[in-house]
């Protein structure tokens, strides 16, 4: 046998005990829990790939934040919008009764922001409100469709907006993705393929600020790690099933590499804590996969 036939064996050998040990690490996280969980990592410069449940068509409930946000910046780098433009708020699309830090600052006012300031509230902050206000001034779910489609996004599917996730809870399950999409589409946003390098830049920034799910992909790294993440969460119906506690996230590593995470948690019964807890020790064991 060739030196350069061995070397490669070797290589191969040592990748498959270490995915081995990655399975083994997950499946271990997962024993015993009423959850239907989907795992999908992609290194980038590796083309390391680890999929489990990943074609299950999930609900997103907020992950679709992103996926809405690529969209409006699009339609900004055609030159449909703007960052700059004003958007009005009031009583009218401030609703009550629903998660939207972007009301909470503006309540009771009649005031412009510019278009920015709704994207960054609605992926960094997961703002419900703004991100209706997104979809309205996109004519709707449709054109966030047509744009994945047009992008070769498999496995994804948006239908409704927040306020209709809101009156119906079995609503969310028609916004699904299978966590294998969501692992290709932040490849291709972090190859520049969804948007301009500017808006690729910008929504990067956006992500890096997120502030929602402290608890999930983030809480087990070490701290200042970049990751540009979209959480999601459908919370519990009355019958204590938890709909969807999901994250997916670009993660830099100390050397510079990248990989794509997505974790979504369905049709639960553990806890809160539980579920957030699954994302978290799902991403320290990648985070150590990837450091070894």
């Amino acid at each position: 046998m060739k030196k350069t036939a061995f070397f490669f064996l070797l290589i191969s050998a040592f990748t498959w005990a270490q995915t081995s040990r990655l399975e083994q690490k997950i499946n271990s996280i997962l024993k015993n829990k009423k959850a239907t969980v989907a795992v999908s990592v992609l290194g980038f410069e590796n083309g390391f790939t680890y999929d489990k449940n990943a074609d299950k068509k999930l609900p997103m409930q907020s992950v679709f934040k992103f996926h809405i946000a690529a969209a409006v910046l699009d339609a900004a780098d055609k030159g449909k919008l703007s960052l700059d433009q004003k958007i009005k708020l009031d009583h009218s699309n401030l609703l009550e009764n629903t998660w939207s830090p972007l009301r909470d600052q503006y309540a009771g006012k009649e005031v412009e922001i510019p278009l920015s300031e709704v994207i960054e509230y609605t992926v960094a902050k997961s703002d419900n409100n703004g991100c209706d206000i997104l979809l309205r001034l996109l004519g709707g779910t449709q054109t966030v469709q047509k744009f994945m489609d047009s992008k070769g996004v498999k496995g994804f599917q948006i239908k409704y907006n927040e306020e209709a996730m809101h009156k119906d809870w079995n609503v969310q399950y028609e916004n699904y993705s299978t966590t294998r999409s969501a692992a290709d589409v932040l490849k291709k946003f972090y190859d520049g393929k969804l948007l301009s390098k500017k808006s690729t830049d910008y929504l990067m920034k956006v992500m890096q600020s997120t502030s929602t799910g402290l608890n999930k992909m983030v809480e087990q790294l070490p701290e200042n790690t970049p990751v540009a993440r979209k959480t999601g969460a459908s919370g519990k119906n009355s019958a204590g099933l938890t709909g969807a506690e999901n994250e997916i996230g670009i993660v830099t590593l100390p050397n510079g590499r990248h990989y794509a995470l997505a974790v979504f948690v369905s049709n639960s019964t553990e806890t809160d804590t539980v579920n957030c807890r699954m994302i978290s020790d799902i991403s320290k064991e990648v985070w150590e996969y990837f450091n070894k």
